[in-house]
């Protein structure tokens, strides 16, 4: 069953600074990738079909298609993680999410709509999403 992930990009303000990241990372190999300390339980569930939702500024804003979810060892001896994403970031629809540690897993139900690509305007993620909210009764 494909599930998804949610993650903080930290050190990000906005969806650019995440692709200029990608892009130093894709230097080195083909494909951005992200370690984490925790291996997901439901690792085959996440590359079956799964992404990544970023959230930037307190916002999901973004997400790729995860394509792998490797164990590994970190530089100290410890298991860890690899996440290897699909290069293309696809803008979502702006949702509020509150600062919380590590990663969650995400519902398929639960996950913002990608925007049409007509969408995917200058306009700020953090000002669709206060519109977004100004639309709720």
């Amino acid at each position: 069953m494909t599930i998804h992930m949610l993650k903080l990009c930290v050190g990000a303000d906005d969806v650019g600074d995440l692709l200029a990241w990608q892009q130093r990372l894709m230097r080195e190999r083909p494909q951005p990738y992200h370690h984490t300390r925790m291996v997901p339980k439901r690792g085959t569930d996440l590359a079956s079909g799964g992404s990544i939702y970023w959230v930037i500024r307190n916002v999901i804003q973004v997400r790729q298609e995860i394509v792998e979810v490797k164990e590994i060892t970190d530089r100290s001896g410890r298991k860890a993680c690899e996440l290897v994403f699909d290069p293309e970031l696809h803008l979502v629809e702006p949702t509020p999410k509150r600062p919380f540690q590590g990663w969650r897993y995400l519902k398929p139900e639960d996950a913002p709509a990608d925007l049409p690509g007509d969408r995917n305007s200058d306009v700020p993620a953090t000002l669709r999403a206060d519109l977004k909210d100004a639309m709720v009764w």
